[in-house]
């Protein structure tokens, strides 16, 4: 998304700061010369790209959820908007509210076909597409199956979740059995936010997409902290959307609720920050000031990945946004693409 004329003055001050300050005070690595974005073979990895399969897209417009994109999106739609992004794959992903819609049987049957759609994609168009597997939750014995049969059969490169399922969220205790497996495998889990049904139409005139998906991302890696699920699944590569949401800026009144509670040793020992910090972040909706800063202050370069939300956002939007903060050649690269490769190694080939 073009940024507005109102975003422009907050831009130039931020990359006048950086050059003020030293680049590495705010946005470590960073040169202060924006460079526009060239058009080059195809070589970045977004990791946030959604399909919707027939069914998924059946779902989301019975319920008049309003993701017109999503209804109209076509692997042709991917490919043009992954070129003219540079783009070279895309690890795809079904978008919220995800495929359990309060039957276990009908999330079952959706969990399968947007899986076996996804890995259509991966066989038609070599290169171009991964997938992250979705799954019935919270229907947890066919999680497991589900995991068997994307993993080991169709070779999904991870498993997609959602932050919350009916006002649960990851690190609930209902769900340790799906993180067990996954912490096993040593695989991806990719986490999209969902609009809670905690928190709907709050705001007269502000959709939940605003403020509640960023917080509800930001509520499931709370909810990993401290039941202890992020330290007893070491093994687990955890990607979350939108630069981790608003938890950055909450991340000093977590080290106050660390430093308060007495299972403290048990659940986290070696402290929030260290669990915060081997997570992984998505640019999807993030390619901002605003957003990356306060990212940047708590992990490295190292721990962000190029997500664009397409079809629900631009990509090509994104990689200019990003270019435009004045990463140096080398974070760009990472952010583009390396950081990928470390999760998904099968790409480097």
């Amino acid at each position: 998304m073009k940024p507005s004329h109102d975003d422009a003055p907050a831009r130039r001050s931020f990359l006048g700061g950086l050059a003020a300050l030293g680049a590495s005070a705010i946005l470590p690595g960073c040169q202060t010369t924006a460079q526009a974005p060239a058009r080059v073979a195809p070589f970045r990895i977004d990791v946030h790209h959604h399909l919707a399969p027939p069914g998924f897209v059946k779902e989301i417009v019975a319920r008049k959820t309003g993701q017109r994109p999503l209804v109209e999106w076509t692997p042709a739609k991917s490919i043009e908007a992954m070129d003219k992004a540079g783009v070279a794959t895309s690890i795809t992903s079904v978008s919220e509210p995800g495929v359990w819609f309060g039957d276990n049987a009908a999330a079952r049957v959706l969990a399968r076909e947007c899986n076996e759609y996804g890995a259509r994609m991966v066989r038609d168009y070599p290169g171009r597409f991964g997938l992250f597997a979705s799954l019935p939750i919270p229907d947890i014995d066919a999680s497991l199956r589900e995991i068997e049969h994307s993993l080991d059969v169709l070779k999904a490169d991870g498993i997609c979740m959602m932050t919350s399922y009916d006002g649960k969220y990851l690190g609930d205790a209902a769900f340790a059995p799906v993180m067990d497996e996954l912490n096993r495998r040593k695989a991806v889990i990719y986490t999209h936010p969902v609009r809670a049904n905690c928190c709907r139409n709050l705001i007269p005139g502000v959709g939940e997409n605003v403020i509640e998906l960023a917080t509800d991302t930001a509520r499931t890696i709370t909810s990993l902290l401290f039941s202890g699920s992020a330290a007893r699944c070491p093994d687990i590569r955890f990607i979350f959307s939108h630069a981790g949401g608003t938890l950055p800026a909450l991340t000093g009144r977590i080290i106050q609720l660390h430093g308060s509670r007495k299972d403290s040793a048990q659940r986290l020992p070696n402290g929030p920050i260290h669990e915060l910090k081997k997570f992984y972040y998505d640019t999807a909706n993030a390619s901002n000031p605003y957003a990356l800063a306060p990212l940047l202050k708590l992990v490295s370069v190292s721990q962000v990945v190029l997500g664009t939300d397409f079809p629900l956002r631009s990509p090509e939007a994104n990689v200019r946004d990003l270019t435009e903060l004045g990463f140096s050649e080398s974070d760009l690269r990472a952010i583009y693409r390396e950081n990928a490769l470390g999760l998904i190694p099968r790409l480097k080939t």
